[in-house]
Parts: structure tokens; C-alpha cells; sequence
């Protein structure tokens, strides 16, 4: 397929490369255009507008957050204005459902498609083309898009017609994500307290009960206190956790381990943490605790 990709920060290039490795003709914009120019030797074309992005039948974004993409979106030159008719708008930026809905009527309204298929995975499984996609929207417009999702992933979950559903899923997940971090970091902090070692400690725990990829992934970050160089930075993880109170308050849905996430990230940015791995808030409960690093 032609199509365009907007938005190279760390799992945006993924994607792109390995879309250019599917065989799929894929002209890249990015504000820096260093990291366009890094793709031209996968076979990227590089676009010097966005409107130059939005000439094929489809075209990603993988934006840090809802101004970024809104300003991609609404801006002169923009998908709005510049997608053909029938042209589909992939979003993978983890957004608020609130965006999500507004995109929704708005391509319809000019003849384009609107799908949303934001990813769980860290960058590393977005350079394998591992990632899961958690898509939405019209089945006509998911079903042409599916090749691509294929080129960057190992499975897609389909989440209904209404794109919207897609980012409720990703805010949800990465809430969960959220709070086995912090829990990790808690139980972590206490065994380390009390003389326990606490590599030892996660290897227990991700040999028995909690053997699942996220325990071990963060577990280890927190472990090794590896949080540089960022995978996911904290200023986003915050910003996902207000996205998901958002969404609980529009639902009427309390999320009280959102609200003690919220603060804990905030303590962090507070504290310099803008640069760290959002795992950072699992050290949090260590320094609580007066433990050193």
C-alpha cells in the first residue's frame, strides 16, 4: 500500500521500518527531519509537509499526546484538509477517548476514514515488529488496513466500529501497567527493608506467581534501577493516567488507584524525573523507605 507515516520518535521509526520491509511505500514526516532522513536508506520517501504525507491510501500518526496530534490533524495543511476521499487515518498515539470521538466525526465528515489502533509494546518490541494493535472502527476500513497492522505486529485485536474503543482499551492497559509498577516497587521496597535482596526477590516472583512479561520487564527496570535511557518517559505515563481519569469521570467510573498513580507521578516529575523511564516510579517507594540507590 502507499501510505504515510507521521510521528518518529522511538516506536514510530520502528513502525515505519518495518513497514517499509513489508514492501509497502511509506513517505515519513517528522518535525526533526533527521529521523526522516534515517529511514531513506529502508527506502522512505521523505515528506517535507504533512499535507506531502497525505497522498496515499492511508496515513499513521504516532504522537506523544492530543495537541500533537490535533495540531497534525486541524492544522494548515493538515489530514483534514489534505487526505483523499476515502483515505483512512490510522491514529496509534495513545489520546484521550474525547479526541478519539471528535476525529471520528470529523473524517466522516469530509469523506475520510477514521481508525484507531494504539499499541501495547515497548520499543524494543516495536524494532522486532512485535507489538500487539488494539484497533477500532469501521470493519471496511479495518479490514483494508489489516496488511499494515501485520507489518508491525504480531496481533490485532479488533475492539468493535467505534474508534473510540480502541484508546478507552490502551488507557485501561496502561493504567494496569501503571499499577504493577508501583505495587513491584512497594513489595520491592519492603523485602529490600527487611535484608531481603531484591534481585533475588524478583527472581522468585517471576518464577512462580507472577511469570507474566510485565512483571518481568519492570520488575527488572526497577530492580537495576535502569531508567535511562527512557523507553516510555514519565511525563507520558502521567499523561496517560489523567487521560484514564478522564475517561472513568465521563463513565462515572471511580478509579481510586488512577487518582494515588496521578499523585505518584506528579512526586516523580517533581522531583526531576522528566528524563527518566516511567518505571521510575517504582524507586519511589524505596527513597519513601530511606533505602539508598
Amino acid at each position: 500500500m502507499k501510505i504515510g507515516f507521521i510521528g518518529l520518535g522511538q516506536m514510530g521509526s520502528a513502525m515505519a521500518a518495518n513497514l517499509l520491509k513489508a514492501g509497502h511505500d511509506v513517505t515519513v514526516y517528522n518535525r526533526s527531519r533527521d529521523k526522516a532522513e534515517a529511514l531513506v536508506g529502508e527506502g522512505a520517501k521523505i515528506a517535507a509537509t504533512v499535507a506531502e504525507a497525505c497522498g496515499g491510501e492511508a496515513v499513521f500518526t504516532m504522537l506523544a499526546n492530543d495537541d500533537a496530534l490535533s495540531a497534525v490533524v486541524h492544522g494548515d495543511g493538515g489530514l483534514l484538509a489534505s487526505l483523499g476521499k476515502g483515505a483512512i487515518h490510522i491514529s496509534s498515539s495513545t489520546i484521550s477517548v474525547a479526541l478519539s470521538e471528535r476525529l471520528t466525526k470529523e473524517h466522516a465528515a469530509v469523506g475520510q476514514r477514521f481508525v484507531s489502533a494504539p499499541v501495547f509494546g515497548r520499543p524494543e518490541a516495536a524494532a522486532a515488529a512485535k507489538l500487539f494493535v488494539a484497533a477500532a472502527g469501521e470493519p471496511g476500513a479495518i479490514e483494508a488496513v489489516t496488511p499494515l497492522f501485520e507489518a508491525i505486529g504480531q496481533r490485532t485485536f479488533v475492539l468493535g466500529e467505534e474508534p473510540k474503543s480502541a484508546n478507552l482499551v490502551k488507557l485501561s492497559g496502561n493504567f494496569l501497567i501503571a499499577s504493577v509498577i508501583e505495587s513491584l516497587g512497594e513489595a520491592m521496597a519492603l523485602v529490600e527493608k527487611g535484608g531481603v535482596d531484591r534481585h533475588q526477590y524478583l527472581d522468585l516472583l517471576t518464577s512462580t506467581l507472577f511469570s507474566a512479561p510485565v512483571y518481568k520487564t519492570y520488575g527488572g527496570l526497577i530492580a537495576d534501577r535502569k531508567f535511562k535511557p527512557a523507553g516510555f518517559a514519565a511525563p507520558l505515563g502521567q499523561k496517560d493516567i489523567r487521560l484514564a481519569l478522564a475517561a472513568g469521570e465521563a463513565l462515572n467510573v471511580p478509579l481510586p488507584l488512577a487518582s494515588l498513580l496521578r499523585d505518584r507521578f506528579l512526586t516523580l516529575l517533581a522531583h526531576g524525573g522528566e528524563d527518566l523511564d516511567w518505571s521510575a516510579v517504582g524507586a519511589l517507594a524505596a527513597k519513601d523507605a530511606g533505602l539508598k540507590e
